[in-house]
């Protein structure tokens, strides 16, 4: 497929320049006002019908072509993160704690740059729906616009999302069948206790003394609740309690995160943190509070779509540059809604390893999306619509 790659290396230019555009403008969740007037213009003027405004700030691009029945969907992520920029880029963020530390500027790019080469030179029959998603980190923008009406209006016979990963080789598709990213909920757990003097614990009901034991005794839950062979986690990543060293403060506060990959394993992680909690509480003479709120969904990627999407990566990159049957990733994404009503697959493409700028992490101040994959990951897409969509 060089011809095809060629094609999409020749206009990578203006969308490695679109996706710094975006990059220096970041907009956080909800808020992509900017960006999806961007999207929306760029499709509206390769001729496709464009719907503005699907779960509050989401463009839709229909293009139907030819006599063909099937319907696919391709999804790009658009929001961008609470983060102070640290890269020095000439491009780095202007608005000052917004930044794209995800990559999803980069994903708007490929999908783009993708968009514009089958309105112009795409052979396919059917009908083509490409999804610009806001709020992917941690605001639900997918399942707002689905309860927006997102497949009603638009029908997919399958849906395809891409995530760029640091730590894989530079345009390196990585595909995986079955759950591929963790569930994530996550709790908020008040104790009420007792406050008094340090000096006369025994006058008091200390919540600090009864966190301190729920920290410990929620590591078990992993090792002696949950099969060996299953992926857990729970963290906690906050406690709060008091202000000076010979108080017992009244109440304590931890923040409790909480990943699966499986749906069983998540539900049986609900009910044993929540007991464990509260009798834990009791035990301490406090009273516990949970205030648990349910995050994204286990993605499962599809066994027919996802074999599908290793042939076109195999077609495009050939062996030496595609990994079939990747490792599940522990983090967290909305598209696990989307698959949860469609089939379909969610795959990575390689930022960079080693020593190259690619390889610094995600959700990091000096991360930058790889632009050598402007034209791999639209040339993916590309040949995935033509193949799904055959003409």
């Amino acid at each position: 497929m060089s011809a095809l790659l060629d094609q999409l290396h020749g206009q990578a230019e203006e969308f490695i320049g679109l996706r710094r555009d975006i990059h220096h403008h970041p907009e956080l969740a909800f808020d992509e006002h900017r960006t999806a007037a961007l999207v929306a213009e760029k499709l509206e003027a390769w001729g496709y019908e464009v719907e503005r405004g699907l779960g509050g700030t989401g463009v839709v691009g229909r293009l139907v072509r030819g006599s063909g029945r099937r319907r696919l969907g391709l999804r790009a992520d658009m929001d961008a993160l609470p983060i102070d920029e640290a890269t020095g880029l000439g491009y780095a963020s202007c608005n000052a704690g917004v930044m794209h530390a995800c990559g999803h500027d980069g994903h708007t790019a490929m999908l783009l740059a993708a968009a514009r080469h089958l309105a112009e030179r795409g052979r396919f029959s059917g009908t083509l729906n490409l999804i610009f998603q806001p709020a992917e980190e941690g605001g639900g923008g997918a399942l707002r616009m689905m309860e927006d009406g997102l497949f009603d209006k638009y029908p997919c016979d399958a849906i395809f999302a891409m995530h760029n990963m640091p730590g894989i080789p530079q345009g390196r598709l990585v595909l995986r069948e079955g759950a591929a990213m963790a569930s994530s909920d996550y709790a908020t757990v008040t104790l009420t206790g007792v406050g008094g003097h340090g000096a006369m614990p025994h006058r008091a009901a200390d919540p600090v003394v009864a966190a301190a034991s729920i920290v410990m005794a929620l590591q078990s839950v992993v090792s002696r609740n949950v099969d060996p062979l299953q992926m857990a986690v729970i963290t906690v990543g906050a406690l709060h309690a008091g202000k000076a060293n010979n108080v017992i403060p009244q109440q304590a506060t931890l923040e409790i995160s909480i990943r699966a990959l499986d749906r069983e394993v998540r539900a049986l992680l609900e009910r044993r943190v929540k007991a464990l909690i509260a009798t834990q509480a009791e035990s301490f003479g406090v009273t516990a509070r949970i205030d648990w709120r349910p995050g994204y969904a286990v993605l499962v990627n599809t066994p027919e779509e996802t074999a599908f999407a290793r042939e076109v990566a195999l077609e495009l990159v050939g062996p030496d540059k595609v990994t079939l049957q990747g490792p599940a990733v522990p983090g967290s994404e909305d598209f696990a809604f989307m698959l949860e009503k469609l089939p379909g697959s969610y795959l990575f493409i390689g930022n960079g390893d080693g020593d190259s700028a690619g390889a610094c992490m995600v959700h990091n101040p000096g991360y930058d999306f790889n632009d050598d994959n402007v034209a791999i990951g639209s040339a993916y897409w590309a040949l995935l619509a033509e193949r799904f969509l055959p003409g």
